[in-house]
């Protein structure tokens, strides 16, 4: 039994070591939406969410599985260069 209700944020390992995180309740069609660790969405009836046996854990530190990113896809640029033409809005708040 899952001694766990289902909270938009928290992460929960289903006994087959299946992570996933609450990312919406919908109240209307009874279920609880969730997404894998490797960004799939997925949902649970809530009927069902009692007899999951799953344990609530901490938001995994690594956060490439959930946007689908292997380290090789990166291409050695500084994640801080802006591209060309991208303006930040809040650039602009001192000369106002």
């Amino acid at each position: 039994m899952a001694l766990h209700e289902p909270i938009i944020g928290r992460w929960f390992r289903q006994p087959d070591g299946t992570e996933f995180e609450v990312v919406a309740i919908d109240e209307d069609a009874a279920t609880v939406e969730i997404q894998l660790f490797d960004a799939t969405i997925d949902e649970i009836d809530v009927e069902n969410w009692p007899t999951l046996m799953l344990i609530e854990i901490a938001a995994p530190e690594d956060w490439l599985g959930s946007v689908d990113m292997d380290p090789e896809d990166f291409d050695g640029k500084d994640l801080n260069d802006t591209p060309n033409g991208y303006q930040d809005p809040l650039d602009f708040l001192d000369k106002i």
